[in-house]
């Protein structure tokens, strides 16, 4: 059954193809003719658009089968604990380090390092 859709996406495509070149012909005998351009012709249209149709039914058909996305998917993996694990939001410098008995007040790196040898 696979094979007679890709048929109509072949069929498709070319038949959408032909209403293009039809459509590129229209436009180039109007202006040879001198008229001027308002529309294309129905024939043209219709053909384009059944065309447009039977390649988008084919596709989907050949495809194959469409699966739900389920956006909890992952979700099911992870741990309860580690749920709210947000390490991007871990603050170290904060004004509980103040409270500390052994805190330096504007202590670089470079005197910190001083300060254990």
């Amino acid at each position: 059954m696979a094979s007679f859709h890709k048929i109509i996406v072949i069929v498709g495509f070319i038949s959408l193809f032909h209403s293009a070149f039809s459509a590129a012909q229209h436009r180039s005998y109007l202006r040879i003719t001198s008229q001027e351009f308002t529309t294309l012709p129905l024939d043209i249209v219709v053909q384009a658009v059944s065309s447009l149709f039977a390649v988008m039914w084919g596709v989907l058909n050949v495809a194959g089968n469409l699966r739900e996305i389920r956006a909890a998917a992952e979700l099911n993996n992870i741990k309860w604990e580690t749920q709210r694990n947000l390490p991007s939001f871990y603050i170290f410098n904060h004004r509980g380090r103040a409270l500390a008995y052994d805190y330096i007040p504007s202590a670089g790196k470079a005197e910190l390092e001083n300060l254990d040898s």
